[in-house]
């Protein structure tokens, strides 16, 4: 197995993740907290949200997706823009997802929020931009890439209705600025 900033990443939130879930403060010191950024100046939770997770499931689900997907949007960013390029890609998917949450939340002091959610979905959806035709398999079922996106959006929205909080994801997929490499790059 090659050694990939993928893998690097993978590790490294694998570690973080892992002494987080012992360990209270260390959540507490990372986790996004939008009253703690606007009040205290915390812009590094940003950035630490996304190594955190809640638990093994939602590590797993994440780190197993970006190893699939990661490995082929870091080839596409070293051979257009370097090493550093999809390395600034993957925080710049953390930052961005938090955007939106920020501004919905930064006077709610119970909301907190973690997980590498953005940045992965911003690999997998740059990978189907790239790739729209490509079939993945979701649950044992093949389905073309741009189909999934599809569906992955319509529950993303009926889940928004419903009252839940997914506005990283449709961020991600219609806004996130990187896009504009893969389809004109």
């Amino acid at each position: 197995m090659e050694f990939t900033l993928t893998l690097t990443i993978i590790i490294i939130t694998c570690i973080i993740s892992f002494t987080a879930f012992n360990n209270e403060k260390v959540i507490n010191d990372l986790i996004f907290w939008p009253p703690m950024v606007k009040n205290k100046n915390q812009y590094y939770r940003f950035i630490t949200s996304g190594f955190i997770h809640a638990d093994i499931g939602h590590l797993a689900f994440n780190m197993i997706t970006l190893y699939f997907f990661g490995r082929v949007m870091e080839a596409f960013y070293i051979a257009k823009i370097g090493k550093i390029g999809f390395v600034l890609f993957y925080i710049a998917g953390i930052i961005i997802s938090e955007i939106p949450s920020y501004f919905k939340h930064r006077d709610v002091y119970h909301y907190r929020s973690l997980g590498a959610s953005g940045a992965v979905t911003a690999v997998l959806f740059s990978f189907i931009l790239l790739s729209p035709w490509s079939t993945l398999y979701v649950f044992f079922l093949p389905l073309p890439a741009i189909v999934f996106a599809v569906i992955y959006l319509v529950y993303t929205a009926y889940m928004n209705k419903r009252g839940g909080d997914y506005p990283d994801d449709f961020f991600i997929a219609f806004q996130y600025p990187h896009i504009f490499f893969l389809r004109f790059g």
